[in-house]
């Protein structure tokens, strides 16, 4: 069992770092005048992150199982183990930030040649790949200066956080919840579903349409790119949050999904 739970923790990571990251691509759009590039780029690396997940979840169902049929497997300290590499990941993406957002602007503009994601990684290489340690750059206090919180919506930053806890705790809380009530956990295990929905409704209803709206006028504003970093760099620290809300969350979430199951049922 340690070598998947390595596994999971490794995929968690890569996971939430790619994810988080993805501001980085918007900030390299909004800084180019190439947004709709940017977002197109975006979509493909959710993509990925999110097929990753697929592969993710069948380990830990594996887990699940064998701590059913073996009740000194402490399977809620493995679950809290997973939402702390959610939180590595996502920390690992703020102080990749800077990099990031140069990398995405080198990927856009090829992205804008080449037409086609699979064209782009057919012109990768090697001797290219060597060249990107040039466009690192260490994250540094000045930029910690820089993020006073004066002028960020704090509203959309405590949407962004609790989101990403009920999307970060939602698949662990279904497969908790059917170990507490076992004779509804199939139930309990379709409930994953249902919870990312919600997640992905209020991202989708509450969250994107904000983002949205400071991006272009970003785009409009001579100084824009800073104003918007600076407002990308807090929603990913809200994100961060988010991953440790998540534990508090976890059994809460996942006592509900279980008397949710037992009336179903």
């Amino acid at each position: 069992m340690t070598v998947q739970l390595i596994i999971i923790i490794f995929l968690s990571i890569i996971i939430h770092a790619t994810e988080t990251l993805t501001y980085s691509i918007r900030l390299g759009g909004i800084r180019l005048k190439k947004i709709a590039v940017a977002l197109s780029l975006t979509g493909i690396v959710l993509l990925i992150a999110r097929t990753s997940n697929m592969f993710q979840a069948p380990i830990i169902g594996v887990i699940v199982d064998r701590a059913k049929a073996d009740s000194t497997i402490d399977v809620l300290g493995i679950f809290h183990i997973i939402l702390f590499s959610a939180s590595i990941g996502t920390l690992f993406a703020l102080f990749l930030y800077p990099t990031g957002t140069r990398l995405a602007m080198l990927m856009i503009e090829r992205l804008e040649i080449e037409g086609s994601a699979i064209a782009l990684m057919k012109t990768s290489n090697i001797h290219k790949l060597k060249r990107t340690s040039s466009y690192i750059r260490r994250p540094r206090f000045q930029m910690i200066h820089r993020l006073r919180v004066g002028g960020i919506p704090k509203r959309i930053m405590l949407i962004n956080m609790v989101v990403t806890a009920i999307y970060t705790s939602g698949v662990l809380a279904a497969l908790y919840a059917s170990i507490l009530t076992p004779e509804h956990g199939t139930t309990a295990n379709m409930a994953t579903g249902v919870v990312n929905g919600i997640a992905t409704i209020l991202l989708t209803l509450l969250l994107d349409p904000q983002i949205a709206l400071m991006t272009e006028r970003a785009l409009n504003k001579e100084n824009g790119a800073e104003e918007i970093a600076k407002t990308y760099a807090w929603l990913m620290i809200a994100r961060f949050f988010g991953t440790l809300l998540a534990h508090l969350l976890l059994i809460p979430s996942a006592w509900l999904i279980s008397w949710v199951s037992r009336i179903i049922g």
